[in-house]
């Protein structure tokens, strides 16, 4: 689809973040479109990479997550796309980060913009804030662990401390309170 604009050449395909560092060294692009999950590492941790080589990135995902948002963005990425969207859509957003503006899906951005709005309860740090909300989707130790990239015991320790600071018993209180409230962050 790329190939097919004029203005727009592809100069190299990657399939991990190595070989995406060592063609962006060979042959820098103007601009990367990155996934957030690459079989040996994180897209967003490439796109840092890349942003040190002077070489702007799109990331284009099927994770429609709003901590890769903001991880992205904080690693200086330019743009964040779903690939649900349209090819032609794809094709602007290249044109406009090539540009040097910004571009950021905005389901996605919305949710962040309503986190920010609405911030987690007091005293909670930004860990156990994401352990709350997975306990609130409903999520065991063990697939927020996954989720997390975190052992089950220090979700436990996690959950543990959550509940204290909530003064609470049980787990299912904290979905419910989750439910209740809406986003904890």
């Amino acid at each position: 689809m790329l190939d097919d604009e004029e203005d727009i050449s592809v100069i190299a395909e990657a399939g991990s973040v190595d070989e995406a560092v060592t063609r962006a060294r060979s042959t820098p692009p103007d601009v990367a479109v990155v996934d957030v999950q690459l079989p040996d590492g994180s897209g967003v941790d490439l796109c840092r990479t890349l942003r040190d080589l002077g070489i702007r990135c799109l990331v284009l995902t099927a994770f429609d997550d709003e901590e890769a948002l903001v991880g992205a963005i904080m690693a200086g990425a330019s743009g964040y796309l779903l690939k649900q969207v349209r090819g032609q859509d794809v094709v602007t957003a290249v044109r406009e980060v090539a540009a040097g503006r910004s571009l950021l899906d905005p389901a996605t951005t919305a949710r962040v913009l309503d986190r920010m709005r609405n911030p987690a309860p007091v005293g909670l740090t930004d860990q156990e804030q994401r352990v709350l909300e997975l306990i609130g989707e409903g999520l065991t130790n063990r697939q927020i662990g996954e989720r997390l990239f975190l052992a089950e015991k220090t979700v436990k320790n996690y959950v543990t401390s959550v509940l204290a600071k909530l003064g609470m018993e049980r787990r299912t209180q904290a979905a419910a309170w989750v439910a209740k409230r809406g986003r904890t962050r």
